[in-house]
């Protein structure tokens, strides 16, 4: 009965503490920023209602990336004040090892890191809302595109000056698609423009070229009154959606985004490593509890300055370290997705050695 009781006893601080800390911060965070930016949203002539729903919405972006430190924080107190209190000591007296004690930390900080991921998949519409009503991104046409660049699936892009997605138009439009030589040679289509054809759910090309690029001095080319492409499968939906920021799309949407990027030849690798934090990030949940526990558990009985110097010095640290991810991923000096984990595994590394050799 003891031992449940002091699980409880233990799981209870440790909640009360991370939900603070959760959203207690990010309000701090807003609050700051509101009146910063206060001005800006006066200028716009921006409705109250409107600033509060955008904020309002801007909370699970901000939570998702607060939870490691609310895990830290809520962490650092519950373990630290037991060990202020000497509660760690009877524990252990009454044969309980401290790894048993803290047991329910480990747990908690499991399902706040799977909470992460399911806030993670919650974020990018939720952001998108936010963007659009502080009008921080200006809104999206539902009807017509204008100058635009699509890159589509097997190395195809387009190069569009108007899509009208009402009558299913796209007037001066290139379509290239790189090659590697006679056996797959690059395809250059240009078409004065196109109409969507909904029975078949193919484009019609009107007025237009096709060029054949082989690489040797000389190349096919042809001129053609209509002709339809396989390969242009995009409805008219499909090419009004404009790009996204990473923050805005989903991890399965931003990997399709970042693997359609590379095939036309862009640079996809700091895409790749926030891809790869939108896992990183939750996981660091758990990895900071394995850091934090033995070293509040075995520091100085002192107050909560302590804990609080422990927990933003800890913070500061590893933020730091995310963003030299960033720069390393982005600049090729390791693999985007191994770039992202670096610090949870430099984390990760040390807290598992710290916690075998904490004193049970």
């Amino acid at each position: 009965m003891i031992p449940r009781i002091l699980d409880r006893y233990l799981l209870k601080e440790w909640v009360k503490i991370f939900v603070l800390a959760a959203l207690g911060l990010p309000l701090f965070v807003i609050i700051i920023e509101l009146a910063e930016k206060l001005d800006e949203y006066l200028i716009k002539d921006l409705a109250p209602t409107a600033i509060a729903l955008g904020y309002f919405f801007s909370l699970p972006d901000r939570i998702f990336l607060i939870l490691p430190a609310a895990v830290l924080f809520a962490t650092v107190f519950s373990v630290g004040n037991m060990n202020r209190h000497s509660e760690l000591t009877a524990a252990k007296a009454s044969g309980r090892g401290m790894h048993r004690v803290v047991l329910p930390v480990l747990f908690a900080a499991t399902v706040a890191a799977g909470l992460g991921l399911i806030i993670g998949e919650l974020t990018p519409p939720a952001t998108r809302r936010q963007l659009e009503l502080l009008e921080e991104e200006p809104r999206r046409s539902q009807t017509a595109r204008y100058n635009f660049v699509y890159r589509a699936e097997e190395g195809w892009v387009y190069q569009v000056r108007q899509l009208n997605a009402m009558r299913s138009q796209m007037r001066d439009l290139v379509l290239e698609r790189e090659g590697t030589g006679p056996a797959y040679p690059t395809l250059a289509v240009q078409a004065r423009r196109a109409h969507w054809d909904s029975t078949e759910a193919r484009w019609m090309l009107a007025d237009g070229r096709l060029r054949v690029i082989t690489g040797a001095p000389t190349e096919v080319a042809f001129a053609f009154d209509s002709m339809r492409l396989r390969s242009l499968v995009e409805g008219p939906a499909e090419l009004l959606v404009e790009p996204k920021k990473p923050q805005e799309m989903r991890y399965a949407e931003l990997g399709r985004y970042v693997d359609a990027l590379e095939r036309s030849g862009g640079d996809g690798r700091l895409l790749r490593v926030e891809q790869a934090l939108k896992i990183a990030v939750p996981v660091t949940c758990i990895i900071i509890a394995f850091f934090a526990i033995p070293f509040v558990a075995s520091g100085p009985r002192v107050s909560g300055a302590w804990g609080v110097a422990v927990a933003l010095g800890t913070a500061i640290v590893f933020l730091v370290l995310v963003q030299l991810s960033r720069t390393i991923g982005s600049g090729g000096l390791v693999p985007p997705t191994l770039a992202a984990w670096v610090p949870n595994i430099l984390f990760g590394v040390t807290g598992l050695w710290m916690f075998r050799r904490a004193p049970t």
